[in-house]
């Protein structure tokens, strides 16, 4: 399976994403289609694997592909319906552009239940990783790791 990864953009937000219609949670089609634009290579994925989206450093679900819309040079939409399930994974993604494949297994996924709040996710970055006391001595570790703040 080729399953992508995508990122909503900060400057576009999560709530404005979500009103786009038929989110997590809901199983009957509203009759609409929702196309995840992108530039640059179209992604070797086949109808009904998965598009991940992320927002804020955090996984939020995923949808079944129903197709990729060529929509001109290097320019094509990611076209899902309903079905849309809401999972997270306990690492920090950072943004990024464009698409990149799924990097890590089915197993380790679990139930997002508040995904569609912005702030909910991994509530610190890798980068403010601190030092704290353990009994065996000072060691690094991430503190207040939370996926549903």
């Amino acid at each position: 399976m080729a399953d992508v990864v995508v990122t909503v953009p900060r400057s576009f937000g999560l709530e404005r994403w979500i009103e786009e219609g038929d989110p997590a949670g809901v199983q009957e089609w509203s009759g609409q289609e929702w196309h995840f634009y992108l530039w640059g290579p179209i992604p070797d994925i086949r109808p009904g694997e998965r598009v991940y989206v992320c927002y804020n450093g955090a996984l939020r679900g995923y949808a079944p592909l129903v197709r990729v819309d060529h929509l001109g040079r290097n320019h094509f939409g990611l076209v899902r319906h309903s079905g849309a399930v809401a999972v997270t994974i306990a690492e920090y993604i950072q943004g990024f552009r464009g698409f990149r494949y799924r990097w890590w297994p089915y197993e380790i996924e679990v139930p997002f239940p508040n995904w569609q709040d912005p702030d909910a996710g991994l509530v610190q970055r890798p980068g403010k990783v601190r030092p704290c006391k353990s009994r065996a001595g000072t060691k690094t570790e991430l503190r207040n790791l939370s996926l549903f703040s």
